[in-house]
């Protein structure tokens, strides 16, 4: 297919050959191990045991340009030596640790989600394999911020993409992803999930609105996903806070919610 592909194995331990585009080689997972497959080529694998792997894949024909502006000239997998074992840098492990985690929290992930771990995860491998950065410029122009931070506020609700972001600061997706981090401090996922959960506390301080329609207000699917990311965030659950802020000496934490975050430690 013409994917590239990143293959996580969740469980260590599985002796397997396989080629991944690098010529044949064997191996035993350790739990973790992620493995690169080359785009356009018909993978093969043999595995002994049972096991468990997910996988990330980029659609070349929609991030080639990405690719071919993260560094000098034209990108191209041909001659890079990741394909014969596991490849993963501490970066790539965190990105996709992360992108797994808020997708069990929100669902799917988001179009700002997906493309900003993408456009991490692919600078890393460029750096890792040796093909060097176009340099960072330096922060947002003061206007482009400005225009973006507006445009997330403004689009709270919707599912609005790293693209769309881009094209309001004349920036590339991958450009864009590191000027933005640059100026505000955090990835404009991280900017837009704490833009929300100030938007939620709001909404559930001010109005009688139900949980189910905030959690529409502000961009999530259902009252549980918001849940989900409210007590990530606020350690409480969203109608935890609503009784707090309304009633001081109530409790400020159900037993759900401390059960929710006792599972999580």
């Amino acid at each position: 297919m013409p994917d590239f592909v990143l293959f996580e194995d969740l469980l260590g331990g599985t002796r397997f050959g396989a080629n991944h585009g690098g010529g044949h080689f064997l191996d035993t997972t350790a739990k973790g191990g992620v493995y690169p497959v080359a785009p356009n080529f018909a993978l093969s694998s043999k595995v002994a045991t049972p096991h468990h792997v997910r996988s990330f894949a980029f659609p070349m024909a929609q991030w080639q340009s990405v690719l071919d502006e993260a560094i000098y000239g034209s990108f191209s997998f041909d001659g890079l030596d990741i394909f014969r074992a596991p490849h993963a840098t501490p970066t790539i492990r965190s990105a996709l640790r992360k992108l797994w985690s808020l997708s069990a929290d929100e669902g799917a992930p988001s179009r700002l989600l997906a493309r900003a771990a993408g456009c991490e995860i692919l600078a890393e491998l460029c750096r890792s394999a040796g093909s060097p950065l176009v340099p960072a410029r330096g922060g947002l122009a003061p206007w482009a911020e400005r225009r973006c931070l507006e445009l997330l506020r403004a689009r709270l609700s919707e599912d609005i993409s790293l693209d769309e972001l881009a094209a309001e600061a004349r920036l590339s997706p991958f450009h864009f992803a590191r000027m933005f981090k640059q100026s505000v401090g955090v990835p404009p996922r991280v900017y837009l999930t704490r833009l929300r959960m100030e938007r939620a506390c709001e909404l559930l301080a001010q109005t009688d609105l139900p949980v189910t329609e905030i959690a529409q207000e502000v961009g999530y699917s259902s009252n549980q996903v918001l849940a989900r990311v409210f007590i990530k965030h606020q350690r409480m659950t969203p109608s935890d806070y609503r009784r707090g802020v309304r009633d001081p000496v109530r409790p400020k934490i159900s037993h759900r919610a401390r059960s929710a975050l006792e599972g999580r430690q």
